[in-house]
């Protein structure tokens, strides 16, 4: 690239909107789409090249630039793209940043410029209509095995249910939409559409692991029951903004992962458990996969007694990962085992984040059921 064109570019990063992905977010993108006239990421990019009809992309550093091709992103930008593809992004879609997972990222790209569905809302309405229903391939709790259910997502009745025939009178779940979570695991489940969904029974945890061949269909489920939730957090908080509601939609998963740990006796020995921290939930299960946690305690502040320690009492025994946690509670001490020492830091770190973070007050009635369990 000469250097004139060079130093137009640069001068190009520096306006408001071109520092960051037009897409993703992420900081300093170096490849741009000289057809959209956007600044985008290296990931972001590669989604770009697969829809060659809508997009033409280029290395901002490596490829040669012609002089229209550079006065084509000085007349558009990331600001200008944003104002005519992102004109109506119903709030409760899911903008994805660049730690989402690539079917995430590649949907929304699509929407944006290959469909178009936010400069039409009537293009939005396979995931606002407040009802759906279709097959998805849903994993058996006990047999493992992905098998074909009908699923119908209700707003009206604030459910979403699933049927073990098509032709069934009674679902074989529901799962009432104020209490459900949905977040993209396509490493967990071993499909890069899978999809986790959550609900609570009874207050404990329930996991349903689903997932669609085509990729556009699971992530407007996933986006028709963030809208769901959306609508259901407007009626139930009906003072609060949309920057208020939208956190809560859905969540992803503080940490994930292996350690060991012993009863509440602790004379017991450690045994080896996928451990999930959802907010102030840490659930542990035998197996990623499990429909339901082997148990689960609550995480509360450092204001009401909670506190996570660095090291295991020196009386421990039968633990084979040699670095230790131990969560108190005001009511018991849990203890805990990491593999190696990054991964303790780690759960040390996000643990001291949750006890650091003031309880909210529906957190306090959350904690006392968790006291008052048998």
């Amino acid at each position: 690239m000469a250097k004139e064109l060079r130093r137009a570019f640069l001068e190009l990063l520096q306006r408001p909107g071109n520092a960051r992905c037009a897409d993703c977010g992420a900081p300093d993108p170096d490849w741009a789409s000289y057809t959209l006239g956007v600044f985008i990421c290296l990931s972001c990019s590669g989604i770009h090249r697969n829809i060659p009809q809508v997009s033409k992309v280029k290395s901002i550093r490596l490829d040669a630039w012609e002089e229209a091709q550079v006065e084509l992103m000085a007349s558009q930008g990331n600001s200008a793209a944003k104002a005519t593809f992102e004109s109506s992004v119903p709030p409760f879609y899911y903008r994805p940043t660049p730690s989402d997972c690539h079917l995430l990222r590649e949907q929304w790209i699509r929407a944006k410029y290959e469909r178009q569905e936010f400069t039409d809302p009537e293009k939005q309405e396979p995931y606002s209509a407040g009802y759906r229903e279709g097959f998805l391939w849903k994993r058996g709790r006990d047999s493992g095995q992905f098998l074909s259910r009908k699923f119908v997502l209700a707003e009206r009745e604030g459910a979403l249910k699933y049927f073990n025939r098509s032709d069934a009178r009674e679902p074989k779940a529901v799962m009432k939409i104020e209490h459900l979570n949905a977040s993209f695991q396509p490493a967990k489940i071993g499909h890069p559409h899978g999809l986790q969904v959550t609900y609570l029974k009874d207050n404990s945890t329930r996991n349903i692991f689903i997932y669609h061949e085509d990729g556009k269909e699971m992530v407007d489920w996933f986006n028709a029951l963030r809208a769901a939730r959306f609508h259901y957090l407007q009626v139930a908080f009906p003072g609060a903004s949309d920057a208020d509601l939208v956190p809560k939609l859905t969540r992803s998963y503080l940490k994930e992962g292996y350690m060991e740990k012993t009863g509440p006796k602790q004379t017991e020995g450690f045994r080896k458990r996928w451990f999930t921290l959802d907010d102030r939930r840490l659930m542990y299960f035998k197996d990623p996969l499990d429909a339901f946690a082997r148990g689960e305690v609550f995480i509360g502040s450092r204001e009401s007694g909670y506190t996570v320690l660095d090291r295991l009492p020196p009386s421990t025994q039968g633990h084979r990962w040699p670095h230790g946690i131990t969560i108190v509670t005001p009511e018991r001490r849990f203890l805990l085992a990491c593999e190696t020492e990054a991964e303790q830091r780690a759960w040390l770190e996000t643990f001291r984040q949750v006890v650091d973070r003031p309880m909210l007050p529906q957190e306090y009635a959350v904690e006392a059921h968790f006291k008052h369990k048998p």
